[in-house]
């Protein structure tokens, strides 16, 4: 970067682009422009309007272009907007630039006439590369590898790999994990870069391979890829096929983009929605999304509403019980939410399968135990020193008591056994957990009170 770019701050710099994209100033934008990382260069591409984004791409090659695409963070379906701004062959060029997953990535969000218009413009060896890639099932290995990598011969020697990794490098997403193939490309193993360097020239590659490789299989959830490298610590994991073909890697990159996605994905899903919300999401687009969940639970509401008029006679009676709805209702919900992070928490995890589905179980029922009996003894005092009425403040202590246990319970068993069904735990909502939990608190309290009814009249 140049003296006059090394003294600016973030805000002053892009101010300063802005103005020699407006002046036009090619060469003069080009050096300030081309020695940012390449994530700032996306940040200031997505400070422009479409007039501005225009001049960039006069002013960029498709080479150039496609490092800023590949850094974008941006809602996936504005992709096509940013494509259509360009002419047709710049972005065709670009995409055939990009790293083949991060161009699937993009072309997943595309009508299939449009993609089908970007590769028949695209050269023949990338377009041919992104379509081995496009007809993985999404959400696979498959989907998010790539085809870019180094792969060498057991029978080799250093010297030979070496120049092999030299002409390949460049073209290669990452180069710390060498992998090593036999006759029939099938996986025997892998040399780090670090082996390479330290080892002697003449030294034969199968001498110095770790032939305990880890790989993922092309059709395996992208979320048990993820799992693997973070367990592993691997900047890059081989994808195989069936036969132990190694087809492409993923790397660390990748998986990163995955663990949010997936992180983001279980939270809509723990929040009662069907897909994850941009800001730029309508109106019209959020309440469909939120819609489905909002009518289930109000089915289930409505069922609770019926519940508590099975119980008209009690209320009648004793009206009071009724003041403590709201409170019994709310703990059993808190509590059962609680149980239910933790239990969705243990899956994504993989810590219930380590530690074993009783065990979680037992703590879990402890847990409430303990807080159940807490909760109880204080509600009890609290209602007596309030309403005066000894048995009233028993009734809703032991009501406490006993739907913190149930809710606790609920909030573990309910995702656990959608996992055992197939089933994303995430799906067992909060809101889900609560409208169950409201259910069973109304059930216990009302059937107490219904049952003692006699001690509360006096």
């Amino acid at each position: 970067m140049s003296e006059q770019g090394k003294e600016m701050n973030e805000a002053q710099l892009n101010v300063h682009l802005l103005e020699l994209l407006d002046l036009e100033a090619i060469d003069d934008f080009r050096d300030e422009f081309l020695e940012m990382h390449p994530y700032d260069q996306a940040k200031f591409y997505m400070l422009l309007i479409p007039e501005q984004r225009q001049k960039l791409y006069q002013f960029l090659s498709p080479e150039e272009m496609a490092e800023v695409f590949e850094n974008l963070e941006i809602p996936e379906e504005n992709y096509q907007e940013l494509l259509s701004e360009m002419h047709p062959t710049f972005a065709a060029d670009m995409l055939g630039e990009m790293y083949a997953d991060d161009a699937v990535d993009v072309l997943n969000e595309l009508d299939k006439e449009q993609v089908a218009s970007y590769l028949t413009i695209m050269d023949g060896e990338s377009a041919q590369e992104i379509k081995d890639l496009l007809h993985y099932e999404e959400d696979t290995a498959g989907s998010i590898m790539t085809t870019e990598y180094v792969a060498i011969r057991s029978h080799q020697t250093v010297r030979s790999a070496m120049q092999i990794l030299r002409k390949e490098a460049p073209d290669a997403e990452t180069i710390y994990y060498i992998f090593v193939i036999d006759e029939e490309k099938k996986l025997v193993g892998v040399v780090s870069l670090r082996d390479l360097i330290v080892s002697d020239e003449e030294t034969m590659i199968s001498d110095i391979m770790n032939e305990r490789v880890v790989s993922a299989s092309v059709a395996d959830d992208q979320e048990i890829v993820a799992k693997t490298m973070r367990d592993y610590n691997f900047l890059a994991i081989p994808v195989v096929d069936f036969q132990k073909h190694l087809l492409g890697i993923i790397t660390v990159d990748d998986v990163l983009d995955v663990i949010d996605e997936e992180a983001s994905e279980d939270y809509s899903k723990l929040a009662g929605v069907s897909d994850v919300e941009s800001m730029n999401t309508s109106s019209l687009q959020s309440a469909k999304k939120r819609l489905p969940w909002l009518v289930i639970l109000l089915f289930l509401g409505m069922m609770t509403a019926s519940l508590i008029g099975h119980f008209e006679d009690t209320l009648n009676k004793v009206a009071i019980l009724a003041v403590f709805i709201p409170l019994i209702a709310g703990m059993s919900g808190n509590t059962g939410t609680q149980a239910l992070a933790v239990a969705v928490r243990g899956l994504a995890t993989g810590d219930i399968e380590r530690e074993g589905i009783w065990k979680m179980i037992m703590r879990e029922l402890g847990t409430g135990l303990i807080v159940g009996t807490s909760c109880g003894i204080l509600v009890t005092g609290v209602v007596y020193v309030w309403q005066h009425d000894f048995f009233l403040g028993l009734l809703v202590g032991i009501s406490i008591f006993a739907t913190l246990i149930v809710a606790t319970l609920a909030g573990a068993l309910v995702p656990m056994l959608m996992h055992r069904l197939k089933i994303d735990p995430a799906v067992a909502s909060g809101p889900f957990i609560t409208t169950l939990n409201d259910l069973l608190s109304i059930l216990i309290y009302f059937g107490l009170a219904t049952t003692f009814m006699s001690y509360l009249q006096k």
